[in-house]
């Protein structure tokens, strides 16, 4: 994605009244709203790879996934992020038409001018709704994945996935194939 533009600021409510009628993407964060740039080709490729695996592996199951278009509320914090790719089994999160509340996973793609923010606090930001079970960060100008899960101490393990090894999903016992995340990207 491209480098974020920060627009006035404004409450929580205001944000979610106006958010729908935006021809472009906003996140907002403790009343700071945000424009969200484009994506590079790498960086749309992944995100539709990766939403295609999981699209396919999740068939049958009470589990969806949904692509950058559908924005994350984290209530208690007031933030709303629009994730490249998120996984949520909550039959409620499945009606919802504006956010989604119970992801089980999270992903972004990283680009030079956001993966400093993916990594800090956007990402200490994910990590926080208790559903969430793993958190994953695709580099791929690097052609590197980065998996946090959720441990049942409640802390988080990182696990760096080594070249050509599958992305292990525990939460959602599968797996899927490194060489399918980093298809058609040059």
């Amino acid at each position: 994605m491209g480098e974020a533009q920060q627009l006035q600021p404004m409450t929580a409510a205001q944000y979610l009244e106006s958010e729908p009628a935006q021809l472009e993407k906003y996140q907002y964060i403790h009343g700071d709203v945000f424009a969200m740039g484009g994506a590079s080709r790498r960086h749309a490729t992944v995100s539709g790879n990766l939403l295609t695996e999981l699209d396919r592996s999740l068939e049958g199951s009470p589990c969806r996934v949904y692509i950058a278009d559908m924005n994350l509320e984290i209530k208690k914090e007031e933030i709303y992020f629009y994730p490249d790719v998120l996984v949520t089994c909550d039959p409620g999160d499945h009606k919802a038409e504006q956010f989604m509340r119970s992801p089980v996973i999270v992903a972004e793609v990283l680009s030079d001018s956001t993966a400093a923010f993916d990594r800090g606090d956007k990402s200490t930001h994910y990590r926080r709704p208790p559903s969430l079970k793993e958190f994953v960060l695709i580099d791929p100008e690097r052609k590197r994945i980065e998996l946090y899960r959720r441990t049942k101490q409640d802390t988080w393990e990182l696990l760096d996935i080594p070249p050509k090894h599958p992305l292990p999903l525990h939460s959602l016992e599968l797996e899927i194939p490194w060489n399918r995340i980093f298809c058609n990207v040059d």
